[in-house]
C-alpha cells in the first residue's frame, strides 16, 4: 500500500487509492509536470518479484501504449521505481461495468446494444494491431455518465496463465470469462477475446454470470463442457436475434465463433432490425467439443484428490508405525497389547484431525470473527495501531467529522463501531474530528463542479460528494455545472459533515423525424449528439422523395452517444410508359424508322 502524499518517480503525486485487485492496485495521482490527474496501477509486491511476470508485463503494456481509439483506455508511461513496476494511464471518473450491475441488477436491451457496440468497435481496433487483451469482464470495462465505455487493463491480463486456476483468490474473478482454450492451457487469440465478450454480454442482459461453481477449477470444466445457458430463459422478451449473438460468441470450437471482433461488431448493428424478429435459433456449423482436454482436466482433478487422502493416510501409518515402536514390548501380554494399539490409533486419529482443523482455521486467516476495538478520542497513529495489533486492516484515506465533545484530529469514531464483531478481513474507516466550527455554503451555481468542490474542501474539511440530477435537454443546463448543493447555498454546515454538489445529467430523447426532418437535419443532429447515422432508401410512389418514413430508435427513447441511428428514406419508383402492353420506342428508334422510310 502506497502512503498518500508519496510520489512515484519523483513525478506522480498520489492523491488516493481507486482500488485493490489480486495483481496490483490502482491509485489517482497528479501527474505534477504535466499537471493532471492520472490513474497509477502498481504491482503487488509478490508479483513484482517475478521477473518473466514483470517483462511481459513491461512488453505488454508498452505494446497498449501504441494504441488510440476513443474506447481504449490511453496509457501514458510504464516504469519502475524502487522495485515498484508502474504503468501510468489515463484517469477515467466513472464507474465499472461490474458496479453498475451491482446497483441495477442488469441493463436494457438497448444500452447493452451500445455498450456491446463500443466494445468490439474497441477490440476489432486493438486486434488490428496484434493485442490481445486476455481478461475482458465488467470489471475491466469503465462507463462514463455519458454512456461512453473505456477498455482498461491491456497488458496486466496478458501475463495471466491456466496454472493460475489453483489460485482460487486470484482468478475466480477472472475465470468467469474464460475461453475454454485458455482453460486448457492453449494460446490465447482474438477469438478468446471474442469468447469473453460473449459471456460479458450474458451477465449484461441478465446480471448473472452462466457459470458458477465452489472453486475456479470447477467453473473452468463448465466453460469447458456445457454450453452457455439460454439468456431467454431467464429473460424471455430479450429477442433470438440477441441470444444468437451470445451463442456465436460462446461456442466452445474457436471455428464457430464471430472471425473477428468486427463482424461482432456488424451483427450487432442489426440485431433489433425488423428484418430479424423471425430469426432461428443459430446452429453451430462445426463440431463443439470432443471431450479430451475436459477429461484431463477431470483426471488431474481426481489424481489431487486421491493425492491429498494418501497424504492423510500416510501421516496415520507414520504415527501409528512410531508409537508402536515406542510404546510396545514383545514381552508385553497379548491384551495389553491389542489395548495400546487401539488407543495408539485413536491418538493417531486426533492428531490428524487436529492437524486439518489447524490447516482449515490457517486458510480462514482474514474470516476470524473479532470485536473491534474502541478507538474514540485516540490519535490516527494510536488507533490505527491498535487496530492492526488486532487483526484489522485500516483504510488509509480517514473522514472528517464534526463533534462536539472530541478535540479536533482525535479519533471520532470507526466504521465498523467499536465494540461490534466483525471478520478481520473487514477494512475500518476512521472518522477524524473536524472541531465544532461552521461553513457557510457558497452559491456555486453554474459553476464547474470541479472547482466547486476543489473550493469546499480547501475551506473546510468536509466530505464532498458528487451525484448527478437528470433535467430535461429543454432546461438547457450546461454538463459538469452546479446545479445546487445540499446544504443549499448560504445555509452552515459543520466542518467534516457532508456536503453534496448536484450536477444536471441532461436526458436527450430522439424527436419523431418522420414530421418534418430533411436528411440534412437529421444529420445535424447526430453530429451534435454524437450518434453514428446510417441511410437506407426505399422507393414510395405515395410519398415526395426524401421523405423519411422510418428511424430505428422510437421518438422519446433516450439518446446514448456512440449509438447508431438507422433512417428509411423514400425514392421514386423508376417509370416506364406502356401503350396496350408494348413500350412505346424511343425518339432516336422513331426517327430511324422515318429516315429508313424515306429511303424506300
Amino acid at each position: 500500500m502506497i502512503v498518500k502524499g508519496s510520489k512515484i518517480n519523483d513525478r506522480y503525486q498520489i492523491i488516493k487509492t481507486l482500488g485493490e485487485g489480486g495483481m496490483a492496485n490502482v491509485y489517482l495521482a497528479h501527474d505534477t509536470i504535466l499537471d493532471r490527474n492520472v490513474a497509477v496501477k502498481v504491482l503487488r509486491g509478490d508479483l513484482a518479484n517475478d521477473e518473466k511476470f514483470v517483462r511481459r508485463f513491461q512488453r505488454e503494456a508498452l505494446s497498449a501504449s501504441s494504441l488510440s481509439h476513443p474506447n481504449i483506455v490511453e496509457m501514458y508511461d510504464v516504469g519502475e521505481d524502487d522495485g515498484q513496476y508502474y504503468i501510468v494511464m489515463e484517469y477515467v471518473d466513472g464507474k465499472t461495468l461490474k458496479q453498475v450491475l451491482k446497483s441495477r441488477g442488469k441493463l436494457s436491451i438497448t444500452e447493452v446494444i451500445d455498450i456491446m457496440l463500443q466494445l468490439t468497435d474497441g477490440m476489432a481496433h486493438a486486434h488490428d494491431a496484434y493485442i490481445i487483451h486476455r481478461d475482458i469482464k465488467p470489471q475491466n470495462i469503465m462507463i462514463l455518465s455519458n454512456g461512453m465505455i473505456k477498455i482498461t487493463d491491456f497488458g496486466v491480463a496478458a501475463s495471466l496463465n491456466s496454472t493460475q486456476l489453483t489460485q482460487t483468490n486470484s482468478v475466480m474473478g477472472t475465470v468467469h470469462y474464460l475461453p475454454p482454450e485458455q482453460a486448457q492451457g492453449k494460446g490465447s487469440t482474438i477469438k478468446s477475446d471474442i469468447y469473453s465478450m460473449g459471456i460479458m454480454m450474458y451477465e449484461l442482459l441478465t446480471g448473472l454470470v452462466p457459470y458458477k461453481g465452489d472453486n475456479a477449477v470447477e467453473i473452468a470444466l463448465k466453460h469447458l463442457k456445457e454450453p452457455v445457458p439460454s439468456v431467454r430463459k431467464v429473460d424471455p422478451t430479450i429477442p433470438q436475434s440477441i441470444e444468437n449473438i451470445i451463442i456465436r460468441a460462446t461456442a466452445k470450437n474457436p471455428k464457430n465463433r464471430y472471425t473477428d471482433a468486427r463482424s461482432m461488431h456488424e451483427d450487432l448493428k442489426t440485431a433489433l432490425d425488423d428484418s430479424r424478429k423471425d430469426e432461428k435459433k443459430y446452429v453451430y456449423k462445426y463440431p463443439e467439443n470432443d471431450g479430451e482436454e475436459t477429461k484431463k482436466l477431470e483426471a488431474t482433478k481426481e489424481v489431487v484428490k486421491k493425492q491429498e487422502t494418501a497424504k492423510k493416510e500416510d501421516k496415520v501409518k507414520k504415527v501409528e508405525k512410531d508409537i508402536d515402536e515406542d510404546f510396545l514390548d514383545d514381552d508385553e501380554p497379548k491384551g495389553k497389547k491389542t489395548l495400546i494399539i487401539f488407543l495408539s490409533i485413536f491418538a493417531a486419529l486426533a492428531l490428524v484431525t487436529v492437524i486439518v482443523m489447524s490447516k482449515i482455521l490457517g486458510n480462514l486467516d482474514g474470516n476470524e470473527k473479532k470485536e473491534v476495538p474502541n478507538v474514540s478520542g485516540k490519535t490516527i497513529n494510536d488507533a490505527t495501531n491498535e487496530l492492526l495489533d488486532v487483526g484489522f486492516d485500516v483504510d488509509p484515506e480517514y473522514k472528517y467529522e464534526a463533534s462536539e465533545t472530541i478535540e479536533k484530529g482525535l479519533v471520532v469514531r470507526t466504521s465498523p463501531e467499536g465494540g461490534k464483531t466483525r471478520k478481520t478481513s473487514v477494512k475500518v474507516i476512521l472518522y477524524v474530528s473536524s472541531g465544532e466550527a461552521t461553513y457557510i455554503v457558497e452559491d456555486f451555481t453554474g459553476q464547474n463542479y470541479l472547482e466547486a468542490k476543489g473550493k469546499i474542501e480547501a475551506q473546510c474539511d468536509c466530505n464532498v460528494s458528487v451525484e448527478t440530477e437528470k433535467v430535461s435537454e429543454k432546461d438547457k443546463k450546461k454538463e459538469d455545472t452546479v446545479l445546487r448543493t445540499e446544504p443549499a447555498a448560504g445555509e452552515s454546515s459543520k466542518l467534516g459533515s457532508q456536503i453534496t454538489i448536484f450536477i444536471p445529467e441532461v436526458e436527450y430523447k430522439y424527436p419523431d423525424f418522420t414530421s418534418g426532418y430533411t436528411v440534412d437535419k437529421v444529420e445535424k443532429y447526430a453530429k451534435d449528439h454524437d450518434i453514428k447515422l446510417e441511410v437506407t432508401y426505399q422507393e414510395n410512389s405515395s410519398k415526395p422523395e426524401g421523405t423519411i418514413v422510418k428511424q430505428s430508435r422510437a421518438a422519446g427513447s433516450i439518446v446514448t452517444p456512440g449509438a447508431t441511428l438507422v433512417i428509411t428514406v423514400t425514392t421514386k419508383p423508376e417509370e416506364t410508359t406502356h401503350v396496350d402492353d408494348e413500350e412505346i420506342p424511343s425518339q432516336d428508334v422513331v426517327d430511324d424508322t422515318e429516315d429508313n422510310n424515306s429511303g424506300e
